[in-house]
């Protein structure tokens, strides 16, 4: 029985141990925390095929410049003389073409449908339980120029074969009463599903600790034990852990951690919140709040709140002035749904991979033949949890991946 080592228990990582553990791998998963917390835990549990156009769009560039001293905008970004912050966001500048985006859509179309079909065949084997939501998302806007940059995403979605649906402000207020007057309409996907992450995670955990998966929580890895071209050992604060494979899954610490194996894996954790209403909202329908980037998800016995896009660097600190943020577009967009002090106070967050390009990190590394990279998702990877982690199996088992991987080999940036 091969042995396999997966650094970091977030939705990449208990993918991965999914699908290693029915191929009959002996498994054991490294994490710095309990795994009870983080963005795998606290997103708004999107599985979103109708995302195609990657966050390296051009148009960031342009609202990251405006943005990026308001604490208070959708995208923030704290001032630091920091050198590998530097260099990744010259590589997102860099990344940020018309021609560039429109490379990545068909390998995120991909990865987002083969994920969601990955997800019904879980809950179709009946492995574990979880919440899964076929309503589809709104993406919800007021003004006339949201209305049409969202009008023509549609219509391109459309064109990739995507469900989508646009509804006009009746329409829209007749699906979801809850509402404001000031909506203009939105864009139903059809095609997009939802779940309740913190459920989906509890319950996979709990599966592959019956499976015999290893937990080694609350501990860091300080170094990676390396014997020519092979990976073989890590050493953490609480002991050493050998193995024939090796994957890095270490979401937002995958950067450090590459560093110690001479690898220049670029990512940048970019820090989100979320917020949970345990009240009756009347809120039916998964939606984003265009202008103000706000998730809204009706959960099992809970609605969440979740949005932002933060770099400051890898902690947990919440800025009020964020959460206000969120709590602000929610009164504006519907009708009698208010965030109160205590749910604001309960607000947390988590950090997402971010890569210079917009898209993940998978593959094999040319450098050591017993190490597969899995990170760098943003804010897909909840979304693309299955097919990470199905995508982990085939390269670590030496089959032939499902689908090409050439556009998310890890020493891209090399």
């Amino acid at each position: 029985m091969r042995k396999t080592i997966i650094i970091g228990g977030g939705i990449a990582g208990l993918c991965s141990a999914y699908y290693l553990v029915k191929e009959g791998h002996q498994v054991t998963v490294v994490d710095r925390s309990n795994i009870s917390g983080g963005a795998s835990f606290i997103n708004a549990g999107y599985l979103t095929p109708s995302h195609i156009i990657s966050l390296a769009a051009p148009g960031m560039v342009t609202k990251g410049l405006k943005w990026m001293f308001n604490s208070k905008s959708p995208l923030y970004i704290k001032p630091r003389l920091d050198p590998d912050f530097i260099k990744w966001g010259l590589l997102f500048k860099k990344s940020a073409t018309a021609q560039r985006v429109e490379a990545a859509i068909p390998v995120i179309k991909e990865l987002n449908l083969k994920s969601r079909d990955l997800y019904e065949s879980m809950l179709d084997t009946l492995d574990f339980e979880f919440h899964y939501g076929r309503e589809g998302v709104l993406m919800v806007y007021s003004s006339e120029e949201a209305e049409e940059e969202e009008l023509h995403l549609a219509e391109r979605a459309i064109q990739e074969g995507l469900e989508a649906k646009c509804l006009s402000k009746d329409e829209l207020l007749d699906r979801q009463p809850v509402f404001s007057g000031h909506v203009r309409g939105a864009v139903l996907y059809e095609c997009d599903r939802h779940i309740t992450p913190n459920e989906f995670m509890q319950n996979l955990k709990q599966w592959l600790l019956n499976k015999g998966v290893a937990f080694q929580l609350d501990q860091e890895v300080l170094d990676i034990r390396v014997s020519g071209n092979k990976i073989t050992a890590v050493h953490t604060t609480k002991g050493t852990f050998e193995a024939d494979e090796f994957v890095l899954a270490a979401g937002s610490w995958t950067f450090p951690l590459a560093k110690k194996l001479g690898l220049y894996i670029p990512v940048q954790g970019g820090k989100g919140y979320s917020m949970n209403v345990k009240r009756e909202t009347g809120i039916t329908m998964p939606a984003i709040l265009t202008e103000a980037k706000v998730a809204v998800t009706p959960m099992q016995g809970f609605t969440r709140f979740a949005g932002s896009m933060e770099f400051s660097g890898n902690n947990d600190y919440i800025r009020k002035e964020r959460v206000e943020a969120i709590a602000g577009a929610v009164k504006k967009y519907y009708n009698g749904i208010e965030i109160n002090a205590g749910e604001k106070a309960a607000a947390v967050s988590g950090l997402r991979p971010v890569s210079p390009d917009g898209l993940p990190f998978i593959g094999k590394t040319a450098k050591y033949n017993n190490l597969t990279v899995a990170s760098g998702h943003a804010m897909m990877g909840f979304s693309l949890g299955p097919v990470t982690g199905k995508l982990v199996k085939q390269l670590v088992t030496d089959e032939k991946p499902f689908m090409d991987l050439s556009a998310l080999k890890p020493e891209r940036f090399r």
